[in-house]
């Protein structure tokens, strides 16, 4: 029995809530259970020096936890004067995964930067923290087509991402705090919207887990991205 009383590939309770901020071209309060993370898309045109006249546009993503995010109050990053590793890591991983879903040649010379912040934690925020991402995004360039600032389609695929992991043995989906902090494998998923994968990252804290187990971990895994990109189509519907 998972501490949640769910079935193994039962998810939480999802909520995706787009256009929540008032200032922000794009935004969505998007809730896994207990794990609740606001993400904001800004859109500036600027672009990092690299890119300057090369035709097209970039996306990022930046990533932070709330001090009193978690049971314990957790000191701001920025008092400390550098991010954590984590934070660093999460962030990357958001970024690079949105650009997956965007043309960014259709996006012209602009920049998109997603900010997510984690108003309450309980396991899964980098997960929640995507897949409510890419509805803060789709609001963005809603909010660019109704200014006829781009006149191709720039959005290419849904991206959405879920957690799985092995507990007491049996393979279970969307892991809450309590769960993740003793199962034998957590893994997280980054999938587009047909099913193709983004990203996998998968780690054995306590068994090394077999490769039938890690199919298992993916069809769970395509079972619940799926229920995700269902609802991100309802909230930007």
């Amino acid at each position: 029995m998972r501490p949640s009383r769910r079935a193994p590939d039962e998810m939480r309770a999802v909520s995706l809530e787009r256009g929540v901020v008032k200032y922000a071209e794009g935004s969505c309060l998007v809730k896994f259970g207990d794990t609740h993370v606001l993400v904001t898309a800004t859109l500036e045109d600027r672009l990092p020096p690299w890119l300057k006249g090369q035709g097209r546009g970039w996306v990022t993503a930046e990533y932070g936890m709330l001090p009193r995010a978690t049971l314990e109050r957790t000191r701001r990053e920025a008092s400390s004067g550098k991010q954590t590793g984590r934070t660093v890591e999460i962030q990357r991983l958001i970024g690079r995964s949105l650009r997956t879903a965007i043309d960014l040649e259709a996006l012209g010379e602009r920049q998109i930067t997603v900010d997510c912040d984690v108003l309450q934690a309980d396991g899964g925020t980098r997960t929640a923290s995507i897949t409510g991402a890419w509805v803060a995004l789709a609001d963005c360039i809603r909010w660019m087509k109704t200014r006829n600032m781009i006149k191709t389609e720039v959005l290419r695929t849904n991206v959405a991402a879920i957690s799985c992991g092995i507990y007491n043995g049996t393979p279970v989906l969307d892991l809450d705090y309590a769960e993740d902090s003793e199962a034998e494998t957590d893994a997280n998923f980054v999938m587009t919207g047909d099913g193709r994968i983004i990203e996998v990252q998968g780690t054995a804290e306590k068994t090394p887990f077999t490769e039938a187990e890690f199919l298992a971990l993916m069809a769970l895994a395509r079972k619940g991205v799926g229920r995700l990109v269902d609802l991100q189509k309802m909230a930007v519907a």
